[in-house]
């Protein structure tokens, strides 16, 4: 018995060979151009990871391209680049401002944790040179 509830929706598709090269030329296009960003990104890593006054212009550029590359991808891949640009602002700037918020805990909360490690390693310092410790309860 035949089900005739199920809809094949790839037979009803009528493509021709010249939209079939369409499509795989803007995909190339896509990973050319994410397979750019990500080299420019590894480059940027191996070349001023060991700068220490590059640290932090390093990791904001990090941030700043990874969203870019997703924002890249969201607007071909969901063919959100397609649509009204007043559309296209109000489908991306909630996710904008959640990211933002985001990056701001974390980078917020590494400095935190930073700042406590290296009170943890004064505090240590403190005890050798006075010579408290765990002994003197």
């Amino acid at each position: 018995m035949e089900r005739d509830d199920i809809y094949e929706y790839s037979l009803d598709t009528h493509h021709n060979e010249e939209e079939g090269k369409k499509v795989r030329k803007k995909i190339y296009q896509v990973l050319g151009i994410l397979s750019a960003v990500t080299i420019f990104e590894v480059g940027m890593g191996m070349q001023f990871s060991r700068v220490e006054s590059m640290q932090e212009i390093l990791k904001y550029s990090f941030i700043f391209l990874t969203l870019v590359k997703a924002g890249y991808i969201v607007m071909v891949f969901m063919h959100l680049g397609d649509e009204r640009k007043n559309l296209r602002w109000v489908i991306l700037a909630p996710y904008l401002v959640l990211i933002g918020y985001l990056i701001f805990i974390c980078l917020t909360e590494a400095v935190y944790a930073g700042e406590n490690r290296a009170w943890d390693a004064v505090v240590e310092a403190f005890k050798a040179v006075t010579g408290s410790g765990a002994a003197h309860h």
